[in-house]
């Protein structure tokens, strides 16, 4: 587990405020009630500390609120569209870029673009949007993660590894024509903001090369993956972060992007490739799904911000505070012998809830419970990522079962101090402390497709 941050300071103070609303227990009881269990569905002026996600809810710098009134909205060739082209190319290396709204609408056309009916797609574990994506394009997602990572108390430091011997059998059971890519993840969220070594990349890019197979990268929070390699990878503690970036995206061939998240924006993405007919190809289709290929769904102001932003969020001192928070809240929570995830992941702190409630069983949503619970204690708003977020097999019809059962605290990027964090940290030792008490959940609303964002619960 990386070193714990005893002493340190954000590299930035604080220029405008939002004040935060304070509820009682009763209200909250009532909230929870009304949103059928499901934090995603509580308004968010019930909610006194939001750690339900960090896509989209980072606080941007005074030059990215600057970059906003240089919006220039025209319709066609905005002068942000090569703004942000240029800080694509620089920072990440890739060599043509399609803006789209967020990641998902990146993950829609890549999908439709690379992948057949038939076709397998191997990953170093699923993320919810990704796999839909890649299903709806005729595709199948299968795991290739290191087992380790389906462990939540393994220190292995590498979760987000592949497991090369497994893409190896991948590939002799369905052929590498039948594989469009091999999806990796920097970091792997699923797993608890998992990162992938430099090393374990490289020898991936040596594999894929052999077998004429694509890497596409979900780039998401690749600063965050860069940082624990410079932090514990030998041989890379003397380079800057956004070096390391770089190399990163050198070893893959296309990507996908949420800028919500690394690039610190309240909205946009992007999809990149190095590969001309793909991106003629993605060019069309985002006329037809986002927008003109030039702002493919986004202002002119976004674009000026979610530059600016990618230039911010490759700084050794933005990465290494946002970073430390998480360590920080995460280390609390094991002193007070809280079950996480171990390592310390580097988007959030991950609640294992099959050992925190050890007395429910899986289809009694225990992770969607004590995200419910943890609200009515002290108005922290957490999410669910274990069955309710796997949803359904698409041959068998039955709940998918992962090995990890999770509550996510997700920190956002400059949004809230040291006493939040220990105040987050007093709330789950409280609820903790009274686990025995807590029941599971039925589900009385299940929707077709992500179900984790509208499902509704009733106690059992």
């Amino acid at each position: 587990m990386p070193a714990r941050h005893t002493s340190w300071a954000e590299p930035y103070k604080i220029k405008m405020v939002e004040p935060l609303t304070m509820t009682t227990r009763e209200q909250r009881v009532q909230a929870m009630e009304e949103a059928g269990y499901n934090t995603f569905l509580l308004p968010s002026e019930r909610v006194y500390i939001d750690l339900l996600t960090d896509s989209g809810t980072s606080a941007m710098s005074d030059r990215q609120w600057a970059g906003l009134m240089l919006g220039d909205e025209a319709y066609a060739g905005s002068r942000n569209y090569y703004h942000l082209e240029e800080a694509i190319q620089r920072h990440y290396g890739y060599k043509y870029i399609v803006p789209t709204h967020q990641g998902r609408g990146a993950e829609n056309i890549l999908s439709r673009i690379l992948i057949k009916p038939g076709d397998i797609v191997p990953g170093n574990m699923y993320f919810t949007t990704t796999k839909l994506h890649q299903e709806l394009a005729g595709g199948t997602f299968t795991d290739i993660i290191v087992d380790e990572a389906h462990d939540a108390q393994s220190t292995f430091p590498w979760k987000g590894n592949v497991d090369l011997a497994k893409l190896e059998r991948v590939i002799a059971e369905h052929g590498a024509k039948k594989i469009p890519y091999v999806s990796i993840a920097t970091t792997v969220n699923m797993a608890g903001g998992q990162p992938i070594s430099l090393a374990n990349l490289k020898a991936l890019r040596e594999l894929t090369k052999r077998h004429g197979i694509r890497i596409i990268h979900d780039m998401t929070r690749v600063a965050e993956n860069a940082y624990m390699i410079q932090r514990m990878e030998e041989g890379q503690g003397h380079r800057s972060v956004a070096e390391i970036v770089l190399e990163i995206c050198s070893l893959t061939d296309g990507a996908t992007m949420s800028a919500k998240k690394d690039a610190l924006v309240n909205i946009g993405g992007f999809m990149a490739t190095n590969e001309w007919d793909v991106f003629e190809e993605a060019r069309n289709m985002v006329v037809v799904y986002e927008g003109l290929h030039t702002y493919g769904g986004l202002a002119g102001r976004d674009m000026e911000a979610m530059a600016i932003g990618i230039a911010e969020s490759v700084q050794d001192d933005h990465i290494r505070a946002r970073v430390g928070q998480v360590f920080y809240l995460g280390n609390k929570l094991l002193e007070m012998g809280v079950p996480i995830v171990k390592p310390v992941g580097t988007h959030g702190v991950f609640l294992d809830a099959k050992a925190f409630l050890p007395h429910l069983p899986q289809t009694a949503f225990p992770a969607q419970a004590l995200a419910a619970e943890l609200y009515i204690d002290s108005g922290v708003r957490a999410m669910e990522r274990g069955i309710v977020s796997a949803g359904r097999d698409k041959d068998t019809g039955d709940h998918c079962y992962p090995d990890l059962e999770l509550v996510r605290l997700t920190i956002p990027r400059r949004v809230y101090t040291q006493a939040h964090m220990d105040v987050v940290a007093e709330s789950v030792q409280r609820v903790y402390e009274q686990r025995e008490r807590i029941t599971g959940l039925r589900m009385t609303y299940e929707p077709k497709y992500l179900r984790f964002f509208q499902a509704r619960f009733e106690r059992l």
